[in-house]
């Protein structure tokens, strides 16, 4: 079973607000959730991040990947380290005439 860290969305239409769940990556995306972690609001001003950190920490150590907007909010939170090198971009390369 693949288990995946990532974003569900809650809110109405224009206000979104998120919870950071663990979930089987099979599911849907509002489907149905392991653990709920923490939770995002980006329509606040500071926007409001809460994330439970010995959780997050314990299913990282289990092996759980997290999707690229949740490893950006673990390292904003100090609860993962921010990599050395990134990765290249991803860019097409244009065929010369």
């Amino acid at each position: 079973m693949a288990v995946k860290m990532r974003l569900t969305r809650l809110g109405d239409k224009k206000s979104p607000f998120y919870r950071i769940v663990i979930v089987d990556s099979r599911k849907a995306r509002d489907g149905e959730y392991i653990e709920k972690i923490g939770h995002y609001d980006p329509t606040k001003e500071p926007v409001q991040l809460v994330i439970d950190a010995d959780k997050a920490k314990d299913w990282l150590a289990k092996g759980v990947q997290p999707t690229d907007t949740v490893r950006t909010l673990l390292i904003r939170e100090g609860i993962i380290e921010k990599p050395a090198k990134l990765s290249a971009p991803r860019t097409k390369t244009r065929k010369k005439k």
